[in-house]
Formats: structure tokens, C-alpha cells, sequence
């Protein structure tokens, strides 16, 4: 009898924590698809010359029904989000399980990481485009309470961005508990504006019917395809629910979307396709039309605030995804600034972060309105959706074991879908959709050049190091000075004698008592336990190697990892410590391994490249660094 009250209260507090963590994901992971019906729509009727008749509002109302039930709920809510690297999502991790499966076949291996790459290229063209088209949308309302006020709606949207931008150094942590109440406001208020509609017209209901979605297409053949690139609008932000699955978890996101986020976005776009059946004309703006005239300044205040939110994830996650980056050795070292002490991950790139509003502000002062953005934003959106689908793939055939057929079907069933969007987008290149790929393209150079040249340099420092056993014993030969202390070098080849060490030896003339050659090992999973973080071995003559080992979300701290490693008999005491770093200088081959070109382009990233001693969080005033120089 006893324990009933301790099973109940602890299943209200397992209740509670679910409830806390839906509504938090509903304020983070569906701003983006959230804030869809505000364009959508106005896309597809307003800029394909589609008539608003009642079978063709009825064919595209089933387009984005079946396009939220097939990729949203099907492929990522129940399939890929089971695709988890010990509960983290997202290209990066889905991409370190795919490599899994390739470690032996060096080709496999270089195509899948190119996809993930790739990938993750064109979420930053996601980043720039988001933030443009949902403020420029919101924005817009305002020529729609008033007409006269069209001229304020570009500088009104640029005022917008910039302190949205301004704003990141501050963190999310002060304002993150506002956006699921926000977010909850605005899918119900999009849900009920949508009834409103539905009631006056109910025939729209109809549209649950794929075989409207068929004979719309039949029907309308080369122009109905063509409108697919539209209609894939609604599923922007798709990608969200899997990046973000560490966060909150499968459960809370699932909750959210079948409980409230599709109900709601889809009975708005009912509501929005009954309001055309009705007036043609409404097809200017038929989200803002939709909602009473009484309701129009809130509506555009309300969907100002949605799309804040919805930027504010994906420039949040533009930050996430160059961490995990710079950790996996795919991008130079940033600055990074942890924005919340209780919060893990939450961290602010002042590189990323001004470049991403400069991008934002080219794009919106250069295409002037969302119709315009609308025809960039398809093209980056589906091809990230086709390599979740290849690599979501790779992972149920060799992770699962599944068979060949099921395997097939997966594949075949969700390709044939993404391939549809994809064609259909790839038309919209030269009226917009060329700016992702071409960011996607540059990004996805930048990271594979670094990653090519930081392989290069590390083959050319290796031939020319010395076997740290051959050192070691050569010191009982003769041997050098000792003074008191740990020194503490830097290598990414724990076998090998660093070149900081042999300068030290060279140029002072002394060797710590304490000597240690410290490696960071980047696992390919999220998080490291705290038990597995450290190794120690202790060699001959004082000398120790330590591996750190951190996962690709982890947070880098050196001097609280040596903390840790006390308990594995290295003793460590930080005023007495002194960690020597290499810097090297990169000089450029006429035949080099690279292109000169990317030679010169990888040398710009490496000397623009942060501190090491700053990304590992090791005081500055306990680092000497020794210069080199590298042929590449």
C-alpha cells in the first residue's frame, strides 16, 4: 500500500518532464514547417498562374496532406528518428553511422562522407534562407492591414534580422522558455482560423483523398509537376525533428507533431484552400486574408514572433553543426562562447554568426520578397531530404540488419518522393535556386579542402618523426637536464615525438620531470561517458601518454579532463604545469599533393583558424608555442 503513492508521484513527475520537454520542442524543432502556411499557399496559386477552382485546390490541399504524412511523419518521425547515434540525430550523427558500415572500403567511405558533407553544406543555405523568407512573409502582412505600408516591408524586415542577429550573443537561454508558449499560441491560432474556413466549406475535406493529389497531377501533367517545387514548402523545417532529437528526445517530438503541430498546420491550409475556392482573389495573400479584418495587426505580430522563433533555431543550429565540425576535424577552429552555464551545447559563433546576417541581408536586399525567396529555398531543402534518405538507407541495410527487400522498399519508396521534389525544384535554379547550391558548394569545399590539407599535414609531420621508444631510450644514453614540473605536449601521434618537444630539448636544454604527450581522440558518437573520458599509460624516464576522448557534442576542457585523470595516478597541479603547443607554418609546393589553388585556400583557413589553446579551454598565461615550418 506503501508504495502506491511513490509510484504515482513518480509517474507525475515522468508526466511532467514529458509535458515540459513537448512544449519545449514545439518552440524549438517546428518553427521552421511551422511558419510555412504563411507562404506556401500564396506560392503555389500566386506564382504558377494556377487557377483557384475547386478540383485544383483540392489536388494541391492533397499534395501537402500526403507530403506531411509521407516525409515528415512516415520518414522522419517513424523511420529515421529511430536512426539514432545514442539518442543525437541530425546529418552529422546519421553520417557517423553510415560510416560505420564503410570503415573497410576507402571508396564507400569517401562517398558517404562527401554525402554527409554535402549535406551539411546546404543546411547553412537553410540558415541564410529561413531567417529571409519567414521575417520577409510576417512582414508582408502589414501591406495587406494596409496597403500604403508595402514601402516600410523591406526596411522593416532588415531592421528585424539585424537585431535578431545582434541578439545571439545574449544567448537563448533567457527567452527559450517563451518560445513553446509562443509557438503553442500560434499553432492553435492557425488551427482554429482554419476551422472557421472549413466549416463555411467542408467539401475540402476531400482533400485526405490522395487521388486528388493523382488527378491533379494527371491532369495538369508538365505544369502540375512544376508545382510540386511549391509544394514541398510545406515541409521545410523537416529536417529539425532528427537534428534535434538529442534535445528533447523521439517521444516529446512525436507528441508534438501527431498532437498538435500537423492538426493545426493542415486544418490552416484547409481553411486556406477553402477561402481561394471561395475568393479567387485571396490568393495575393491568402494566410493574412484568412483571419478577420479585426485580427490582422495581432496575426502580423503573432507571425513576426513565429518567425523570430523559427530563425532562431536554425541559426542556433548553424552554430550546433559547426561545433560538431570543428570537432570532427571537418572546419578550422572559431571562437566559441558558451552562452548558458546550465545548458550544455547552447554556444554562440561571433565568425558564423556575422556571416550567416550578412548572407541573410544580400539575400533579402537582393531578392525584396518572399515570392522571390521562394524559388531558393526548394532546391537546398530536398537535396538534404534525397542524402538523409541514401544514408537512412546504409544504416536499416548493414546497421539492422534488414533484408534486401525491406531494405529496397525503404529506399525506393521515400527516393522516388524526394527524386519527385528534387526534379521539380531543380527548375527553379536559375530564378533563385542556384544561391543554396552555390553556398552549399563553396561551404562544402571549405570543409573538405580542410579536411584534405589537415591529412596532409599530418602525413608530412609523421615521416619526419622520431619513435617515442627510440627517444626514450636514447635519454638513458644522455641524458638532459630535468626541472620540476609536468610538461605537457600536444600530439595527434601519441607514437611519435612531438616536434614542440625536440624544440624545447634543442633550444632550453632541460626536460620536466613529469613529461606527457596528451591526444585528443574525437569519437564518432555525440557524447563520451565520463568513465571512458581519459587513459593514462605511464612510460619509462617520466615520461605518460594521456588520451582524452570527447564526442562530436561534447565540450572540449582540457584542464578538466587532467583533473580527471588524477584518479589514474598522474598527478597534476596547474601553476606547476606548462603545455607546449607546435604552430606551424604552412609553405606551398609547386607539385604539391592539392591543387595550388586549394594549397593557398587551405593556408588562408589555417592561419585564420582560432586558438587551440582557447578551443581546449587551457589558460593562456600556461602555454609556450614552438613554430614549424610544413611543406605541404
Amino acid at each position: 500500500m506503501q508504495n502506491t503513492p511513490n509510484g504515482s508521484h513518480a509517474g507525475q513527475q515522468s508526466s511532467g518532464r514529458l509535458a515540459a520537454l513537448t512544449v519545449a520542442a514545439i518552440g524549438v524543432v517546428f518553427g521552421d514547417i511551422g511558419t510555412s502556411p504563411l507562404y506556401t499557399m500564396k506560392e503555389v496559386f500566386g506564382s504558377h498562374g494556377l487557377e483557384p477552382s475547386h478540383a485544383n485546390v483540392l489536388g494541391i490541399l492533397s499534395l501537402v496532406f500526403w507530403a506531411l504524412i509521407i516525409i515528415v511523419a512516415l520518414k522522419y518521425v517513424v523511420f529515421i528518428m529511430r536512426a539514432d547515434n545514442r539518442g543525437e540525430g541530425g546529418i552529422m550523427a546519421l553520417m557517423a553511422l553510415a560510416q560505420r558500415t564503410a570503415a573497410k572500403d576507402p571508396r564507400a567511405l569517401w562517398w558517404l562522407t562527401a554525402a554527409g558533407l554535402f549535406g551539411a553544406a546546404l543546411f547553412y543555405g537553410d540558415g541564410v534562407i529561413t531567417p529571409a523568407i519567414s521575417v520577409l512573409s510576417a512582414v508582408e502582412g502589414v501591406a495587406v492591414t494596409q496597403p500604403a505600408f508595402a514601402p516600410l516591408i523591406l526596411p522593416l524586415s532588415l531592421v528585424i534580422i539585424v537585431l535578431l542577429f545582434a541578439f545571439q550573443s545574449k544567448g537563448t537561454a533567457s527567452v527559450g522558455a517563451l518560445f513553446g508558449p509562443v509557438m503553442i499560441i500560434w499553432f492553435i491560432t492557425l488551427g482554429v482560423l482554419g476551422l472557421i474556413k472549413i466549416i463555411e466549406m467542408p467539401s475540402v475535406l476531400l482533400a485526405l483523398n490522395p487521388l486528388y493529389a493523382f488527378q491533379f497531377l494527371a491532369e495538369h501533367r508538365l505544369h502540375g509537376f512544376l508545382v510540386l517545387g511549391s509544394v514541398v514548402l510545406a515541409v521545410t523545417g523537416a529536417e529539425a525533428l532528427y537534428a534535434d532529437m538529442g534535445h528533447f528526445g523521439r517521444k516529446p517530438i512525436k507528441l508534438a507533431w501527431f498532437g498538435l503541430v500537423l492538426p493545426c498546420i493542415y486544418l490552416n491550409y484547409l481553411g486556406q484552400g477553402a477561402l481561394l475556392v471561395s475568393d479567387p482573389a485571396a490568393a495575393r495573400n491568402p494566410f493574412f486574408l484568412l483571419a478577420p479584418p479585426w485580427m490582422l495587426y495581432p496575426m502580423v505580430g503573432l507571425a513576426t514572433l513565429a518567425a523570430i522563433i523559427a530563425s532562431q533555431a536554425v541559426i542556433s543550429g548553424a552554430f550546433s553543426l559547426t561545433r560538431q565540425a570543428m570537432q570532427l576535424g571537418y572546419c578550422p577552429r572559431f571562437s566559441l562562447i558558451h552562452t548558458s552555464a546550465r545548458e550544455i551545447g547552447q554556444v554562440y559563433v561571433p565568425g558564423i554568426n556575422w556571416g550567416l546576417l550578412g548572407a541573410v541581408l544580400a539575400l533579402v536586399i537582393g531578392f525584396k520578397s518572399s515570392s522571390a525567396l521562394a524559388s531558393a529555398y526548394g532546391i537546398a531543402v530536398t537535396l538534404t531530404m534525397l542524402i538523409d534518405t541514401v544514408l537512412a538507407f546504409i544504416v536499416v541495410r548493414s546497421l539492422w540488419g534488414w533484408s534486401g527487400l525491406q531494405g529496397g522498399l525503404f529506399l525506393a519508396g521515400f527516393l522516388i518522393v524526394d527524386l519527385a521534389f528534387v526534379s521539380a525544384c531543380s527548375v527553379k535554379i536559375l530564378d533563385g535556386g542556384w544561391f543554396p547550391l552555390t553556398m552549399g558548394l563553396g561551404v562544402f569545399l571549405l570543409l573538405a579542402t580542410w579536411r584534405r590539407g589537415r591529412q596532409v599535414v599530418a602525413e608530412r609531420t609523421r615521416t619526419d618523426t622520431i619513435p617515442l621508444e627510440l627517444f626514450i631510450q636514447s635519454l638513458f644514453h644522455s641524458p638532459p637536464q630535468r626541472v620540476s614540473g609536468t610538461g605537457i605536449f600536444m600530439t595527434t601521434n601519441p607514437d611519435g615525438v612531438p616536434r614542440a618537444l625536440l624544440h624545447n630539448l634543442l633550444h632550453n636544454k632541460v626536460l620536466h620531470e613529469r613529461v606527457v604527450l596528451l591526444t585528443v581522440v574525437t569519437e564518432d558518437v555525440p557524447f563520451v561517458p565520463e568513465i571512458d573520458r581519459v587513459w593514462v599509460e605511464h612510460l619509462d624516464y617520466g615520461f605518460m601518454r594521456i588520451s582524452v576522448h570527447y564526442g562530436f557534442k561534447d565540450d572540449p576542457d582540457i584542464p578538466a579532463a587532467l583533473i580527471q585523470a588524477q584518479s589514474q595516478g598522474f598527478e597534476f597541479e596547474m601553476m606547476e604545469t606548462s603545455f607546449f603547443l607546435g604552430r606551424e607554418k604552412l609553405i606551398p609546393r609547386i607539385k604539391g599533393v592539392m591543387p595550388m589553388w586549394r594549397e593557398r585556400l587551405f593556408i588562408f583557413m589555417f592561419r585564420n583558424s582560432g586558438s587551440a589553446a582557447d578551443f581546449f579551454r587551457i589558460p593562456a598565461n600556461r602555454v609556450v608555442e614552438f613554430g614549424t615550418q610544413v611543406e605541404l
